[in-house]
């Protein structure tokens, strides 16, 4: 049961935000996404719900925001995401986001070496921490392909916080401005997420059970070494699927608590390949003792919601039917989209929101 089980990898991350129009700026704007679906909360239809990704909103690529201006502002820590990490294929495509975000008057940290791959940090304008991640050198560096996550890799003390050459880091950039995004910058999708659990082992129990996600990767927070970094990914005993890693940050039990609100992930999303199969996951969840949400109709997907141990919550979201199924490809994402139950509500919902530009 369990081999029909293990999920592909991450559908979306859905995060907040308090202006719709400020993060349609700063992601499509500035980090060059495409908005694939501009549409409300059904939830609560009075805000918008924004979906970022490829040009046709494949799983694996999709960045969506609830807008909630009235919400607190939200803080990382023990049951929550501490970033969200997109891909991007070379040293030198990283090197430009750097230069060209740093240009736009966003600050970065690094490039850090991270060892499977190099990186870039920064926030978006609600304080949401975003990564830009290369694709390589690739977990397979100090582990064979057929063994991945058997040992715990400690990283070279230069790689570590108190020791590794900081200043030259700050001053590694690209040399000229970057105006334009350049096709060695696209962003490939999400790389993957970190989240924050009081335990690795519960933790890592409870995915393998419960998504089928393997563990690829034991290490360490380069950033705090004291704390162990424990990587998970649709993994089939050769290689690591893309947009499927998930890592967790192990903070001690007497940890903060992460509190939701503006500029924090929301939920996290794994894929499911039909409703045939997201129905024998919600059973295989019940009868893990895990309680889970009915089936909700999301229009372009179908979803169940759950958490993990630590509260985090997941969702288990079908690949279909997808985003094109109320707008043409050439138009995705330039106008209102509602869903048939909200009809009659149209023109008083479109009242409610600000017009995005």
């Amino acid at each position: 049961m369990m081999e029909s089980l293990a999920t592909s990898g991450l559908h979306h991350v859905t995060m907040v935000s308090a202006n719709a129009q400020r993060t349609l700026d700063f992601y499509r704007s500035v980090l060059g996404l495409g908005l694939v679906k501009r549409t409300v909360n059904f939830d609560d239809p009075g805000s918008y719900h924004l979906y970022f990704g490829d040009p046709v909103g494949s799983p694996g690529t999709l960045l969506t925001f609830f807008e909630w201006p009235h919400a607190p502002r939200g803080r990382w820590g023990i049951g929550g995401v501490h970033h969200v990490a997109m891909g991007v294929a070379t040293d030198d495509g990283l090197l430009k986001w750097k230069r060209r975000l740093t240009d736009a008057g966003v600050p970065v940290s690094g490039p850090y070496d991270r060892r499977w791959f190099h990186s870039i940090y920064f926030s978006d304008p609600d304080g949401q921490i975003l990564e830009i991640a290369t694709k390589g050198p690739g977990y397979t560096l100090d582990e064979p392909a057929d063994a991945l996550g058997r040992q715990i890799i400690i990283p070279g003390e230069g790689n570590l916080r108190g020791h590794r050459d900081e200043a030259a880091i700050h001053a590694r950039t690209w040399p000229e401005p970057v105006p334009e995004i350049t096709p060695d910058m696209a962003l490939g999708g999400m790389h993957h997420i970190s989240a924050i659990t009081r335990d690795v082992e519960e933790a890592n129990d409870f995915l393998e059970r419960a998504l089928g996600l393997r563990l690829i990767k034991k290490t360490v927070n380069q950033d705090a070494p004291d704390i162990p970094h424990w990587f998970w990914g649709s993994y089939d005993g050769q290689s690591v699927a893309p947009h499927s890693a998930f890592t967790l940050f192990g903070f001690p039990k007497n940890g903060k608590w992460a509190q939701g609100g503006v500029g924090q992930t929301h939920h996290v999303a794994f894929r499911a390949r039909s409703d045939e199969q997201q129905a024998e996951w919600r059973d295989h969840l019940l009868s893990l003792g895990v309680s889970v949400s009915p089936v909700m109709d999301r229009d372009y997907f179908r979803s169940i919601y759950f958490r993990m141990p630590d509260g985090l919550l997941l969702e288990i979201a079908t690949d279909g039917p997808g985003f094109l199924v109320d707008e043409p490809r050439e138009t995705l994402g330039t106008e209102l989209r509602v869903p048939a139950w909200m009809a009659d509500q149209r023109e008083e919902i479109e009242a409610g929101l600000e017009v995005l530009r």
